[in-house]
């Protein structure tokens, strides 16, 4: 992967090094870039990342991965690709397909199928995955393209600057049409995969919920998260009283659906290297829309 950066210096008395790191560079990706001869051009020059910058300077940054990620085969699978640029890729991920290999699914992953997406144009590509869904969640994942954007994406996730909502069946009959549940989260004691709501031991966790849709069994509803613990909406759903349709692990009914009916619709962020605002939906899938004839896709 390829990407070429080019700055016009404004400011005075700051090294190369810490004006990158005010662009959203990170430590590590100023050490690799130091490792690559002419990656770091001041003036058409290569120079030291401790060199002081001048108001009119022309600081280029060039970019070059050479190495794909080692452990992920290449295996096609159809990719619905909702928006690609230099740094950035977003997909609509679909039911049953794990984000990353694992023990018994080695190759059927959203990684193999990006990585054979970029092998097939012979591209180097690194897997940087910014929000992973479980298996059998659909909807908006969002990838890096190269370190920097990894990095600049990844510090983004951590400081709650991706804003992500969640469409979901849940089951029964909802008195009120909005809601919030706050309640903590761990791993249940027994099991590498389940989580509980545990007050004395769990992580702090607030979902944010709205009635969108009510039939006699259940309901539409729209999400958004404070927090971002593994399985939080499933979980926080059953402590409700209102566990997911479909869901194996929480509630295992498939009498509507044969998976956990969960779809992450909508996606807003800053763009890592421009700054634009960033804003994406994806419509709900057919297994989910058709319990909800009515609702517009």
């Amino acid at each position: 992967m390829k990407r070429d950066f080019e700055f016009l210096i404004t400011e005075e008395d700051l090294t190369i090094e810490q004006y990158l790191k005010r662009k959203g560079f990170s430590h590590s990706n100023i050490i690799a870039l130091k490792k690559i001869p002419e990656s770091i051009l001041l003036n058409g020059r290569w120079e030291y990342v401790t060199k002081k910058l001048c108001a009119g300077d022309i600081l280029t940054v060039h970019l070059t991965e050479t190495e794909s990620s080692k452990k992920i085969l290449p295996v096609y699978a159809p990719l619905n690709i909702i928006y690609e640029d230099e740094d950035i890729l977003i997909l609509n991920k679909p039911a049953n397909m794990p984000v990353h290999p694992s023990m018994n699914h080695y190759e059927h992953t959203l990684a193999n199928a990006v990585a054979y997406y970029y092998a097939s144009r012979n591209i180097p590509y690194v897997f940087r995955c910014i929000n992973r869904l479980d298996r059998d969640t659909t909807g908006l994942t969002l990838l890096a393209k190269h370190m920097v954007s990894g990095a600049i994406l990844s510090r983004m996730a951590a400081e709650r600057k991706l804003k992500r909502n969640y469409l979901a069946i849940a089951s029964g009959q909802f008195s009120e049409p909005f809601g919030t549940v706050n309640a903590p989260i761990a791993r249940a004691t027994d099991s590498s995969i389940e989580r509980v709501i545990d007050f004395d031991h769990g992580e702090h966790a607030v979902t944010h919920y709205q009635v969108l849709c009510q039939q006699t069994e259940y309901a539409l509803l729209k999400l958004s998260l404070e927090t971002g613990r593994t399985h939080q909406i499933r979980v926080h759903m059953k402590h409700l009283g209102h566990p997911l349709l479909g869901d194996f692990l929480y509630h295992p009914d498939f009498s509507k659906i044969s998976r956990q009916a969960l779809h992450s619709y909508s996606l807003s962020f800053s763009h890592p290297i421009t700054g634009k605002a960033l804003h994406f939906t994806a419509p709900l899938p057919p297994d989910m829309q058709c319990l909800f004839p009515d609702i517009s896709k």
